[in-house]
């Protein structure tokens, strides 16, 4: 089994993606990055339910620095951008970016993200930050499909874990 860098935005939108990953013949291991996520004890309420996730599917899951300044320093000029728009963008792109240098560092050859689960995100956009990132490296995917979000909310309801109302930044939990 070819192993694929999954990053993961959250624990119950890698519930789905973790086992599509793996029906697809792939061997996947999470890695949570999400510098945007505010404030940090939304931040680590996160991180601990991946883990859980990563406990239950038991799949392999490399931790990650919390840059709240890196985030906040790429975003910078976006922040009166609407939900979707060009602050998005380029938070998908940073966030993909570290993956594919951590793919890299592991000996990796393969990235993907959970992203494109979200119905309230656009998988076009973020599978093409993706392939531009590294065309050969990532792979495209809408984990929408296939039932992938109801999926995901079913596995959150049957072991009761904490599902978040907002995207994770300081500007769409104000949105």
């Amino acid at each position: 089994m070819e192993r694929v860098l999954l990053h993961i935005c959250c624990g119950v939108c890698a519930s789905s993606v973790i086992e599509r990953l793996k029906a697809d013949g792939y061997e996947p291991v999470g890695f949570f990055y999400n510098p945007n996520i505010h404030p940090a004890e939304e931040y680590y309420r996160r991180e601990e339910v991946v883990r859980e996730v990563a406990r239950v599917l038991k799949f392999e899951l490399i931790p990650s620095v919390y840059d709240k300044d890196l985030w906040f320093l790429n975003t910078k000029g976006f922040e009166a951008e609407p939900e979707g728009g060009r602050r998005c963008s380029t938070c998908f792109r940073l966030r993909l970016s570290q993956t594919a240098h951590k793919a890299r560092q592991l000996g990796i050859l393969k990235f993907t993200t959970t992203l494109t689960v979200s119905p309230h995100k656009d998988a076009r956009l973020i599978n093409d930050i993706g392939r531009d990132i590294s065309a050969e490296n990532f792979l495209s995917y809408d984990f929408k499909k296939r039932d992938g979000f109801k999926l995901a909310i079913k596995f959150a309801r049957q072991y009761n874990l904490y599902q978040q109302n907002y995207c994770g930044c300081l500007y769409s939990r104000r949105q």
